[in-house]
């Protein structure tokens, strides 16, 4: 089954950065902007221009260097794993997808569960409390759910499960002003609420270390957003 699909800021950042690399004019090891800067620069969020840079990782166009920034390839040709627009337009693809996040997200919360320090708790609950039903804005706690299972990523200590959230960011999750788009303020806050407590409960997991409670809640977070995801989608 097909879905329409509109081209979001993160494929039009993407196309650009890529389009820029492929022709030279953004040359073999050239540092890329900050995130901060391209974020003013092009008037777009942090998380769209994080999201934009990890796909040009992922396809083998720019490497991160810790501490130092991101840099053009030296040979930017290959083409790692990737999520392709043309498969997220078919529903099927996005459920398999979501499928496989679910399996991840699932062991990511009970190696961090096992793993985490003090630091790690205390991101998780700065982002656990940015996410409130009473914040003013959808995209706030939006910025701050994707922080919050960046900060999950990074207690595992394996920095392979940050890698794979950034790549993946908000791409398989389902779009909360779309979702929320017609509904009155107390469902609105309702959803959100419901939201909240997913991600409390994975954070009260990881903090008492109880790996298989977190990564239970984890499961149960990812299964409960495959199905609102198949919900809008069917709309």
């Amino acid at each position: 089954m097909a879905v329409a699909r509109r081209r979001s800021l993160v494929d039009e950042l993407f196309d650009d950065f890529a389009g820029r690399i492929r022709s030279g004019r953004l040359t073999p090891g050239e540092r890329l902007p900050t995130e901060k800067v391209l974020a003013q620069e092009l008037a777009v969020s942090r998380t769209v221009v994080r999201e934009a840079v990890a796909r040009l990782t992922a396809h083998g166009l720019t490497v991160p260097k810790q501490g130092s920034g991101v840099f053009v390839a030296d040979s930017p040709r290959y083409e790692a794993f990737q999520v392709t627009p043309e498969e997220l337009s078919a529903l099927e693809d996005v459920m398999k997808l979501l499928e496989m996040r679910v399996a991840i997200e699932a062991e990511m919360a009970a190696l961090a569960a096992e793993r985490r320090g003090s630091a790690d708790i205390e991101a998780l609950y700065v982002h656990l409390m940015a996410m409130s039903p009473d914040t003013p804005t959808v995209d706030e706690t939006v910025d701050a759910d994707v922080a919050f299972h960046r900060a999950l990523a990074r207690a595992t200590g394996n920095q392979y499960f940050e890698r794979f959230i950034d790549f993946l960011g908000l791409r398989l999750v389902p779009p909360r002003k779309v979702y929320l788009a017609g509904r009155d303020e107390v469902a609105h806050r309702d959803y959100l609420r419901g939201i909240w407590k997913e991600h409390e409960a994975i954070y009260n997991a990881v903090e008492k270390g109880d790996p298989e409670a977190a990564g239970l809640a984890a499961r149960l977070h990812m299964t409960l957003s495959l199905e609102r995801h198949a919900e809008r989608l069917k709309r």
